[in-house]
């Protein structure tokens, strides 16, 4: 008897008012995947976030995915479209979010800098769904990093000028990165 597996998830398009704007690309030029966390407390803030314009181009920051805690999937660009999720990688990579409250609210703070949600089973089953299924039509697909692996510059705290903290600390310690790396065949990169 074999065990009941449970249903696939099913992505949901919820494209970004300005999606259009973004730079188009062909999927040969994506080899990188890179994980964050959204560094907020729910989807609906992190959507909040994505739909701010912040470049003269009427475009903002986003990742291409976000997979909130119960493991739903919902696509805010698409992986033909270069999103503005990490400095110097966005126009070789997909960006998939993890709701997750990591530093939230105070980001640079230097007394908060743990991260101490972990990230539910579901979010973890539903990533490594999302990345098989990249792999299988982004043929180029060959490299995962974390946020903080690709931005390791350190800036100002928000509450002592003299201290430096890190600017991006996302997916963060409680990512699972030997399960991911276990179960995708992808090489994790840290320049």
């Amino acid at each position: 008897m074999t065990p009941d597996l449970p249903p696939e998830p099913v992505p949901h398009d919820w494209p970004l008012p300005y999606e259009a704007r973004l730079e188009t690309r062909p999927l040969s030029q994506v080899d990188l995947v890179v994980i964050h966390c959204t560094e907020l407390p729910d989807l609906p803030t992190a959507r909040e976030y994505g739909e701010r314009v912040i470049y003269d181009s009427g475009t903002g920051n986003s990742g291409h995915y976000y997979i909130d805690r119960d493991g739903s999937i919902h696509m805010f660009v698409r992986p033909g479209r270069v999103a503005h999720h990490t400095r110097s990688y966005n126009e070789r990579s997909v960006g998939i979010e993890l709701v997750n409250r990591g530093r939230y609210p105070d980001w640079l703070d230097s007394r908060r800098q743990e991260m101490e949600e972990p990230y539910t089973d579901e979010q973890v089953a539903s990533l490594l769904w999302l990345l098989g299924r990249l792999r299988g039509e982004i043929p180029s697909l060959e490299f995962i990093a974390g946020h903080e692996d690709l931005d390791a510059s350190r800036v100002p705290s928000s509450d002592n000028l003299h201290q430096l903290v890190f600017r991006k600390r996302d997916p963060g310690p409680r990512f699972p990165w030997s399960k991911v790396l276990a179960a995708v065949p992808l090489e994790r990169i840290r320049p």
